[in-house]
């Protein structure tokens, strides 16, 4: 629970170009809370001035008015500089999403009062090797993904766990997903759901061959090695961000973050199985309850 009164000395309010419906609402929250004496400014979640602001600490609390790809990009953004997290759902799903759309009048005077906790979400890194150089670093909130490319072919990838040798998963892809992901692409391939407090890394191949067909959930603090071998192409895949191209013989080394993802919750710790059901009820993404 935050401190009765606690106040911020900036809030950003960011939205997605993809949704123009929410602009309208974004400015509606700014109004609200400049009028309550509180610095509040709309941007959209792109723009490079709000990075800097994050970094240089000119923002304390982000409201992010979107889906959970929205709410994936903010943690991207705020979880390397401790910044909490609020969204009001405007996608789908809404599996990180706190307020329904519209709703949000009930809950900001609570935030403003202090009448909120912060859930933390643990995040993972995962480095790009090649020839044993690094060529790249990103923190990520649901999953790191290393499989095929275009052609229909699988492709070897040679897992070590804790730099021993686990198994040579022949697939399409090897998911290593955080307990925030299980719910997402892993959930899609036959994965467990890990609540969402839980620090450890969940392995799941997608259309093993003769492989391990298993989904396996490693020890808080495990680290995870995957090695490329294929004569087609393949790529590395951030929370569903554009892949990244991978050679043969290209080494993805995956761990858990130093950082957190924060989000503020006014629901009770025990919201996450409660909010399960209607989620797994019906998929709301096609429009066509079950």
């Amino acid at each position: 629970m935050a401190p009765p009164g606690s106040t911020f000395k900036g809030i950003a309010i960011v939205t997605h170009p993809n949704l123009p419906q929410s602009t309208g609402e974004a400015t509606d929250i700014c109004t609200f809370l400049t009028q309550r004496g509180v610095e509040a400014q709309h941007t959209q979640l792109q723009d490079e001035n709000l990075a800097h602001r994050l970094r240089e600490g000119e923002v304390d609390l982000l409201i992010a008015l979107g889906g959970d790809g929205t709410m994936l990009r903010a943690g991207h953004l705020c979880g390397p500089v401790s910044v909490p997290i609020l969204g009001i759902n405007y996608g789908h799903f809404g599996f990180l999403i706190e307020i329904r759309q519209n709703q949000w009048r009930d809950y900001i005077p609570r935030l403003l009062a202090g009448d909120y906790w912060l859930e933390k979400r643990m995040m993972l890194t995962a480095e790009l090797f090649h020839n044993n150089e690094p060529t790249g670093k990103w923190e990520v909130l649901n999953e790191a993904v290393v499989g095929r490319g275009q052609m229909v072919h699988p492709v070897q990838l040679v897992t070590y766990l804790d730099h021993r040798l686990l198994t040579t998963y022949v697939a399409d892809a090897l998911i290593v997903s955080t307990a925030t992901g299980s719910t997402a692409y892993a959930l899609a391939v036959g994965g467990p759901i890990l609540p969402p407090e839980l620090r450890n890394i969940l392995l799941i191949a997608v259309a093993p061959h003769f492989s391990i067909d298993r989904a396996i959930v490693l020890a808080e603090g495990a680290s995870v090695s995957v090695t490329v071998h294929t004569n087609y192409d393949a790529v590395l895949c951030l929370d569903g961000q554009n892949p990244i191209s991978l050679a043969s013989e290209d080494q993805v080394n995956v761990r858990a973050s130093d950082y957190n993802a924060q989000f503020v919750r006014f629901q009770d710790p025990g919201y996450f199985y409660r909010n399960l059901t209607p989620h797994m009820s019906k998929n709301p993404s096609t429009g066509i309850p079950k």
